[in-house]
């Protein structure tokens, strides 16, 4: 294999189409994996539809902490030199923030002001992003003008953040509401026709794989935790059961067909369209997703922690029990939608149900609801496993033989 020559050790090592994830980026990946956890952990401590709300916020928050290093990511090398110093700085400041998320609106007697703990560690990572980002751009000067776009919006998203966490009470949730809409919404108009690289499709779409693997795993945990509020018995164990093929089913809708047509499409496009791509049905639609599997946690733990109660999931563990579901499956497919140019109708079709099962929502005891959940799910892939069985062996072929190669 010949050698490749290195760059400078001041100018970082700029990606190309044969780079893939780095084991570091998987490390760096860890901290979100407790973030979530604390997600979910305070919606259930906060058990209103306002802290849902809250939560949700805080999920926002923590994915402009984690997506903007994936565009990093693919544009030079993570594990190397002042990247990998970098990041590891960063690691250090988004487990701060998740340690601060269960005070984030209701600071505790003692220790520090919680939400501007939180709100100031936010700050630090976008801050440190955009540096790295100035760094990893080199000579090119149409990425520059576009961090400095961002650089804009980030600063003043992060302003209204830490305001929210000075002024407490009802107008911080507004002040972070506000912060993340004009954050997400400004970023959206001037990036996608903007002049950011991606160059490398495969690790583009592996990165976005494994932060749905992330969220997937906070689901698996709060199997666990709700399971473990009350004795083992009969009914723990079915409704952990049925939790698990919950997990199982929203893997299957992305990963054994969706995630790889979808990387297949991504790899044949460049320059601005790929980047366009990557911004709509990656950056943004990914959101979603992930919101859906911690909604769809928060539900489970729900569900388990009363399962021994024979009596009907409350409102709040219902409307997370759907709801969280619900969105996944409208998100997949939208997402879909994005990259193949059309809609997947099971899908819809399952999400309207879920919704409709949600507005109705039937008697039914916590245990028959989390079950009928996973028989949805599980049947809308049985169902497209049948229905798109020619197709879903090609992809997968193909995938296979690229593998080999």
């Amino acid at each position: 294999m010949p050698h490749l020559p290195r760059p400078p050790l001041s100018a970082a090592r700029i990606s190309d189409e044969t780079h893939r994830v780095t084991t570091f980026e998987l490390f760096f990946d860890l901290v979100f994996v407790f973030a979530f956890t604390q997600v979910t952990e305070f919606m259930v401590h906060e058990h209103s539809f306002l802290g849902v709300l809250q939560g949700m916020v805080i999920l926002v928050l923590l994915w402009w902490s984690w997506a903007p290093f994936s565009w990093l990511a693919n544009q030079a090398h993570a594990d190397e030199g002042l990247m990998r110093f970098g990041l590891s700085v960063v690691m250090v400041a988004v487990f701060m923030a998740a340690l601060a998320i269960p005070e984030a609106f209701n600071d505790l007697d003692g220790g520090l002001h919680g939400p501007l703990v939180l709100a100031l560690m936010y700050a630090a990572v976008r801050v440190l992003h955009l540096l790295l980002y100035v760094y990893a751009a080199g000579n090119d000067q149409p990425l520059r003008r576009q961090i400095a776009k961002l650089t804009v919006v980030a600063v003043l998203g992060a302003a209204l953040v830490i305001t929210g966490a000075l002024l407490g009470g009802t107008a911080q949730t507004w002040f972070w509401l506000a912060g993340m809409v004009l954050d997400t919404t400004i970023t959206f108009l001037i990036s996608r026709h903007g002049n950011w690289r991606i160059h490398s499709a495969v690790h583009w779409t592996e990165r976005y794989g494994l932060v749905v693997i992330l969220a997937l795993g906070e689901s698996i945990v709060a199997i666990g935790v709700g399971a473990s509020q009350v004795p083992v018995s009969v009914p723990v164990l079915a409704g952990a059961a049925a939790g698990i093929c919950l997990s199982i089913g929203l893997w299957w809708l992305y990963f054994d067909v969706t995630a790889i047509a979808a990387e297949h499409r991504f790899a044949a496009l460049r320059g601005t369209a790929r980047s366009s791509a990557a911004v709509e049905a990656y950056t943004y639609l990914h959101l979603p997703l992930v919101a859906g599997i911690i909604l769809a946690a928060l539900g489970v733990e729900e569900a388990l922690a009363h399962v021994e109660k024979n009596k009907p999931l409350g409102q709040l563990g219902s409307f997370a029990l759907f709801a969280g579901p619900a969105l996944y499956v409208l998100s997949s497919t939208a997402f879909w939608r994005r990259m193949g140019g059309r809609w997947k109708k099971w899908r819809l079709g399952t999400g309207a149900l879920l919704l409709v099962l949600l507005a109705v929502r039937p008697p039914l005891t916590s245990l028959a609801a989390l079950v009928l959940v996973a028989v949805v799910i599980a049947v809308l892939v049985g169902l497209e496993s049948v229905r798109y069985a020619g197709a879903r062996g090609r992809i997968r072929g193909m995938n296979a033989a690229g593998s080999a190669e």
